[in-house]
């Protein structure tokens, strides 16, 4: 299935991140992709490269969500959850293993056997309604504040199709639940902007026929299940699917709400791009093979039973020149130059600093 051609871009020369501040904070909803610390899942190396230490990000460093905090020059933004700490410029409301659906959803069909963290995008917007009194007091005072703010709400969807993939389900029952994910989706921002969120980036999903881990788990000896460069179509199409459903929703709200801003994140163009072209991106490890696994051995360095920073595994010298970092999330360096294509473009229209 193909995207809506309304966001689909190719990849210009590289851009520098704008160090000019446009907005008064950064709300950040999400799951793996953009869990800051709410979530502490894995010690080294995760975190190896930037921080020195695992901070709760499932990256070697930072996320595409810090380098949108720096390159609007705000401070990285902390986990809605540490103790102690200031949320006047921000908070980061996302948990690694978050679904956008409520988990009746999944136990409904049987399928909470897989689910262990429980904040699914209602939720996450529910902390931040609970935040909300002790940043703004009186209406108009929030109003100006939160329009002030920039959200980013997702990206979300990963984990309410990689639940019932897991759990053996066939792909046409995975396909039924994209437009409620996508509904869900949705409403989060029409809540969000019943508070006064004027500026949002709503993220689609990365290509998962290009997950190491996927490609592992799922491999075929029919040359016809992969596509040109090497990724598994049935689970390409499906990420394509829910992101043409999410940019045809996110449309129809910018319409309903033409003072706001909705730019549609994305995220699979650009990783498609580094998957076929690694070199010319400065990925010589490859984009298929993740940098902390199996200790290199395997086409794809995955060890299902050794899984990054579990024992008997290891992670690559420089990661930097890898797409994927532990089979399901990308490094540090893949994540800097999606961020950057959604600060400057072409990756979010309009360009969240233009």
């Amino acid at each position: 299935m193909k995207q809506l051609p309304l966001l689909i871009f190719l990849l210009p020369p590289l851009f520098h991140l704008s160090c000019s501040q446009r907005y008064n904070a950064i709300f950040s909803f999400g799951d793996s992709l953009s869990d800051t610390g709410n979530v502490l899942v894995a010690g080294l190396p995760y975190g190896m490269t930037f921080f020195g230490r695992a901070t709760g990000r499932c990256s070697n460093g930072r996320l595409v969500i810090d380098f949108i905090a720096e390159g609007t020059g705000l401070p990285l933004l902390p986990p809605s959850t540490a103790k102690g700490q200031s949320f006047a410029q921000g908070a980061n409301f996302a948990c690694t293993a978050a679904t956008t659906l409520d988990f009746d959803f999944f136990y409904q069909r049987n399928l909470g056997g897989g689910l262990w963290v429980n904040a699914s995008l209602s939720k996450q917007i529910g902390w931040f309604e609970q935040m909300l009194p002790s940043l703004c007091g009186q209406t108009r005072e929030c109003n100006d504040y939160l329009g002030k703010s920039l959200f980013v709400v997702g990206e979300f969807g990963g984990n309410d199709y990689s639940t019932p993939i897991f759990a053996g389900r066939s792909m046409w029952e995975v396909y039924t639940f994209v437009p409620r994910v996508v509904q869900a989706i949705a409403h989060g921002v029409e809540r969000l902007i019943g508070h006064g969120a004027v500026d949002l980036v709503v993220p689609g999903m990365l290509p998962i026929g290009c997950f190491p881990v996927y490609l592992t788990l799922y491999a075929t000896s029919n040359p016809s299940d992969y596509s040109g460069i090497g990724c598994l179509r049935k689970f390409n199409d499906l990420t394509s699917y829910h992101n043409s459903l999410l940019q045809a929703a996110l449309y129809q709200l910018q319409i309903k709400y033409p003072s706001t801003r909705i730019r549609y994140g994305n995220y699979y163009t650009p990783a498609i791009q580094y998957v076929a072209y690694p070199s010319k991106y400065g990925f010589s490890g490859g984009g298929l093979k993740a940098c902390c696994g199996a200790g290199g051995s395997g086409k794809y360095n995955i060890n299902l039973k050794a899984m990054c920073a579990q024992a008997g595994s290891s992670a690559c010298s420089d990661p930097d020149t890898y797409v994927s970092w532990d089979g399901i999330h990308l490094t540090e360096a893949a994540y800097r130059l999606i961020a950057n294509g959604w600060l400057n473009g072409p990756y979010a229209y309009p360009p969240i600093v233009n």
